[in-house]
Parts: C-alpha cells; structure tokens; sequence
C-alpha cells in the first residue's frame, strides 16, 4: 500500500475504515472494536467535543491507561484540530496539575475510580487551581466531579455527519497543524512539553510500520503505556496506517502481555527492555504460546545484547530497535528485519525515510565515521517546538538541526551505535567513559539482574565510576565482586570506585532509570560513609592495600 503523502488524523482512519471497515481496530477484554465503529465513534466524540466550544488549537488533556476509550479520544481532538495533552496514569497530584495547567488544557478525559486509581479524586482536589479547565469528561463516576460522562458525549455526537459547520470545521483542518503536546518523562528534571504535527506523527509512524512490513492481518500486543510515543505514535498510529490491530494491556503485567498474544494470535509484540526481560524470564518459567509472533519494536532504552538474542530466538519475534526520542516525533534511526543479528543487538540501525543524521562535536563540527560524538537530526520529524518555552526550543533547534543530548557513532555503512546520554558521560581523569559500555558489560555477571552506571565527583580524578546494582533473585552478591569481575577485563578507567547493591533503583513512571536521582542518592551515601571505595582483589593481593 503506497504512502499516500500528506494526512490529516481523520483522513488516515476514514481511508482504513472504508478499506478494512470489519477489521478489528482494537481487541481489547475479550471484544474487538472494527475500524468502522472506531471511525464512527471518533466522529461523535469529535462533534460532541465541538458542541462543548472546542475549537482548532485547543487543548485536552487525556488521563487514563490503555483503554479503547483513549484510542478512540487519540483519533477525535485532532479531527477538528483540538491538541492532545496525554496525562501519565501513575501521575499524582503534583504532575498532573503540572501538565493540565501548564498545558493551557480546556477539557480533561479521564476514567472511572478502580482499584488504586482514583482520577476522579485528584481531579477534585485541583480543579480549582486550573482556572482555564471547562469541562471534565468521564468514563463512569462524572456525577462524583460535577462532568459529563464518556458514553453521553458519543450520544450527544449522533448525526455529526449532517452538521455542514462542524463538517467545515473538519475539513480545514491541515496536516501540518501541532495535534499533541507530549511531556517529556522527567528523566533529566521537570517535564516538558514537546509539539508535534498531525504529519510529523503519521508519517514517523508509516514508515516505521513499513519498514517492519506491516500489513492489515497484524495484531500488537500493546503494553507500553498510550501516554508515551511508544504508544500513541509506534502503536495506535502505526499499525492504524495498515488497518492492522492493536490488543493493549490496561498496564504492563507480563503474563497478561504472554497470554494476550496466546489469546488473539497476535503476530506483534512492543516493549522496553524490562517489560521484556520479564517476559522472557516467566516465558522460561512456564509454557506460554507465541508461535504466531513474527515482529516487533524494543525501545525505550538501550537494548541488552543477550536479552535482544533471548527474545529472538526463543520467543520467535524477529525484533527491531527504533531509536529516537520524543522531540523526533519520535523515531530517528531503526534496524530492520534483514538487518544481521549483529547489526540488530550492536547499533540502532540507519536513519527512517527523510531524515539526516549526523554525528558533530561539542562544537557542532561533523565528526568522520568510527568517532563518538552527539547525534544530531534534520527532517519532517523535528518538533514544531516545546510549548511556551521559546528559548529551550532554541538551545535544542538550531538551523533546522535537532541535537538530541544523545552520544553516538556512525559506521561508513550509516549505522549508528548508541554510546549513552551526553549528560550521562563520565571523565575520569580526561578519559570519556560511556556508561552504556559499563552496564552492557555487568549484565553478563550471573548474579546481576539490572544495573546502572553513573559519575561520582572524585578529589584525585575530578570524577570516577559508580554503579548501583540490583541482584537476581536469591542471589547474594557482594560490591567487591562486581568490581573484580570487571577489573583486568575492561579499562581501569571503567571500573566502578563504587558500588551500591539495592533492591530497586530511582525510574520514572515509563520505566526509564533518573540517574540525575541515583546520583544524589550514591553522593549522600558517600558523604556519609555508608559507601566505600573498593580496590579490587588483585590490586590488593599485589600492594597490599586495604
């Protein structure tokens, strides 16, 4: 199926809708919702939306986890050229606020009280403190808010289809319009928020579908969280432009991820690299079927060697890695399927369709292939900006080039390998470690279940490695071990000064490691003396120090 160019959200659902009208949209407990009521029930939303005093430009905010409710929200504020404002659903008080408000948000979707979320609370506690807030819509519970309730929005919107201004209103609406303001997830400080086009998100989200070879007979399981690029962007979008379908988890579990693509047939998994090294670990636990995987994106962070193979070759799913990052739209590099098992566990692949990539210096200077330097992009993907902050847009865009933040290096084939956040790099003693490396390296001690290496300040080396360590289960480990496992293997430069045995480390609620949190946690340790310099055993043995 050719790219058809230039499209607006509601012209991609209308065209899959009349060329796969039966097929299932989303199979979601037990049911599926076809392509033709998702595009009917959009429409609604949208018309009932437009009846509320939504106009082009206008912001919702969406707050809830992965429900068919979000999909069909996803595809209806862009129709009359409303902007999307995901809410993270693990968000408390304070960051929702945050978003909902700086975001400049006219109406918030949400979901009914269960469990231990309770949206509808909160919403209570700071409706006040949102004086730009008009409406709230939810699903259940509206009465407990003073809103109005999901299912009376797809009632209010019957007969959109005869309304000739709101029918005006849809068809001015124009693909290069921001219809999503993304929050980043915080890994680096407070979140920010990112705008993207109806294009830029259509298009990124094509190309990556095509370059998987996705067609409309696809099922993904869905469990990365809607509220992410992962998942509005490289899931609802992507497998939208094929007319294939989506089969979300509410929230990751990864039992519930197995038996969803038992139950469906599902021929497409996504996920981070812990949502996937839980899998593969209760996959050897118990029988689980997954004879019908055939693809799927592992993102999110960087991606183990051994678990990428484990995946491969045990689960059957012929893995790609998309690399990028929100302001990208998201996605910048990708491997694909006829890439080398090398290719596919060592870089990132080559640049998507109409994006360059370069590698440059601190200075902005293009660095020849075999160099390490910050990886820089330019094309469609680059965002429209972040919201209200013109002067962060141009420390992060300049002359047209996006600098990502990210260290990487780039083969004469084109390929890029990941090295590591650019803030995240450690000097020790002028030597550039890449945390990446240390990391990629400890995984391969059998006691280790994840690690994170950062930078400590150091008096002799200004700076030196540490790394917090959590150990498999029932694994007793001990910090000289980790050290001696890498000394005399890797460069003494890399070897971590210290380590931190835990039991949990310091990550956002989309599963990424804040290693600006792990830093002040290790730092305070240190201070205190509750953490050691380790000289390793045979530097021990051979001067005699302690």
């Amino acid at each position: 199926m050719p790219y058809r160019g230039y499209e607006t959200f509601r012209e991609v659902l209308e065209r899959i809708a009349n060329k796969y009208p039966g097929n299932p949209a989303i199979l979601f407990d037990g049911k599926a919702m076809s392509y033709r009521e998702l595009f009917e029930k959009a429409n609604r939303l949208a018309y009932a939306l437009y009846q509320l005093g939504v106009r082009k430009g206008d912001k919702v905010s969406l707050w809830m986890q992965n429900t068919p409710e979000w999909v069909i929200t996803w595809w209806a504020v862009p129709m009359i050229g409303a902007v999307v404002v995901p809410v993270d659903h693990w968000y408390k008080e304070i960051e929702a606020k945050h978003i909902i408000g700086h975001s400049d948000s006219k109406i918030v979707i949400t979901y009914r009280s269960f469990g231990k979320w309770d949206f509808i609370s909160i919403l209570k506690k700071i409706r006040n403190e949102l004086p730009k807030l008009e409406n709230v819509v939810s699903v259940g519970d509206a009465d407990k808010i003073d809103g109005i309730e999901f299912e009376e929005l797809l009632r209010m919107g019957k007969g959109w289809e005869k309304d000739e201004e709101y029918l005006k209103a849809v068809k001015s609406v124009d693909p290069d319009e921001v219809c999503l303001i993304l929050y980043t997830s915080g890994t680096t400080g407070t979140p920010k928020g990112v705008m993207l086009s109806q294009y830029q998100i259509i298009k990124n989200a094509y190309d990556q579908g095509e370059n998987m070879r996705v067609t409309e007979k696809d099922k993904l399981v869905v469990p990365v969280p809607f509220s992410h690029c992962f998942g509005c962007v490289m899931s609802i979008t992507l497998m939208a432009n094929f007319g294939g379908a989506i089969a979300p988890l509410l929230v990751f579990n990864e039992r519930d991820a197995l038996e969803t693509i038992e139950r469906y047939g599902c021929t497409m998994i996504h996920g981070t690299p812990t949502m996937f090294n839980r899998e593969i670990k209760l996959f050897r636990e118990e029988k689980f079927d997954t004879s019908t995987l055939r693809t799927g994106i592992m993102a999110g962070a960087p991606c183990p060697e051994d678990l990428m193979r484990a995946v491969m070759e045990e689960m059957g799913a012929n893995l790609c890695i998309t690399y990028g990052l929100t302001e990208a739209s998201p996605g910048i590099t990708m491997t694909s399927l006829d890439d080398s098992i090398e290719d596919r566990v060592k870089t990132v692949g080559k640049p998507l369709p109409d994006i360059e990539v370069k590698i440059v210096d601190d200075n902005g200077n293009e660095l020849p292939p075999g160099k390490v330097g910050e990886i820089i992009c330019r094309g469609y993907n680059v965002m429209k900006g972040y919201y209200k902050a013109p002067e962060l847009t141009a420390q992060t865009i300049k002359n047209g080039w996006l600098y990502t933040g990210d260290l990487g290096v780039m083969d004469e084939r084109g390929y890029i390998t990941f090295k590591g956040r650019k803030k995240e790099l450690v000097i020790v003693g002028g030597y550039n470690v890449y945390p990446i490396e240390i990391e990629s390296y400890i995984r391969q001690f059998e006691k280790v279940h994840e690690v994170a290496v950062v930078g400590v300040p150091d008096e002799d080396l200004c700076e030196v490695v540490a790394c917090a360590v959590i150990p498999k289960d029932g694994a007793k480990l001990k910090p000289e071990e980790i050290v001696d496992f890498c000394y005399g293997k890797i460069a003494s430069a890399k070897v971590p000064r210290y380590v931190y045995v835990t039991d949990s480390l310091p990550v956002s609620g989309r599963g990424k490691v804040q290693k600006y949190k792990l830093v002040e946690i290790l730092k305070e340790l240190i201070q205190k003396g509750e953490l050691k310099k380790i000289v390793p055993t045979a530097v021990k043995e051979r001067t005699g120090a302690n």
